[in-house]
């Protein structure tokens, strides 16, 4: 009986950093040390979610040629390096806000699920040797689930300083999930 793979080697690798990163950015996001701030407990989650992004990019880029593609990894890896530094440096004054027991709970309670969600719908992403798709079936989620992040710290008293990078991420997840769309839909009519 012959046996027939569905998955190219590249793809089982491609699949594997994934799967890592992801495993990887669940472990620091719901580990990590959370205060009485929800300025501060907002920039350590979603500081591990912007390096898996970077990693994830970069994943992609190693394995496919499309040109739209290897262009969008290619800004999130800038945008999300870029958030990255603007969080790290307001943490410190980020921390100095505390925020009171109810608004803690609720804000966490709301954030576990948002992470819940875009964790399951990551690991949902169908497997295939058409990574370029399977990148944007990926990271489709994890743009949600960056907006809803940014959203729900919008509805607490957050540090003045994070208010314009919680603006900032939630505007530019939503540019890059139309793109991701966009692209995936173009992909789909070619195949059909």
């Amino acid at each position: 009986m012959i046996h027939t793979c569905l998955l190219n080697e590249d793809a089982k690798t491609y699949l594997c950093c994934f799967y890592q990163t992801l495993d990887g950015m669940v472990q620091e996001m719901t580990t990590t040390g959370l205060t009485q701030s929800i300025s501060h407990n907002f920039i350590v989650q979603m500081i591990p979610r912007h390096r898996a992004a970077i990693r994830m990019s970069n994943n992609i880029l190693r394995f496919t040629e499309h040109k739209a593609v290897r262009c969008l990894a290619q800004q999130i890896v800038k945008d999300e390096a870029q958030g990255i530094g603007q969080m790290e440096e307001i943490l410190p004054v980020c921390g100095r806000l505390t925020n009171a027991q109810a608004d803690l709970r609720l804000y966490q309670r709301r954030m576990e699920l948002i992470c819940r969600q875009m964790y399951a719908q990551m690991n949902a992403a169908p497997e295939s040797s058409a990574l370029a798709a399977v990148f944007l079936r990926e990271m489709l989620p994890h743009c949600r689930g960056a907006v809803l992040m940014a959203e729900n710290a919008l509805k607490y008293d957050v540090s003045a300083e994070l208010v314009p990078i919680l603006r900032a991420t939630a505007a530019q997840q939503r540019r890059n999930a139309a793109q991701m769309r966009t692209l995936l839909s173009r992909m789909e009519c070619r195949r059909g």
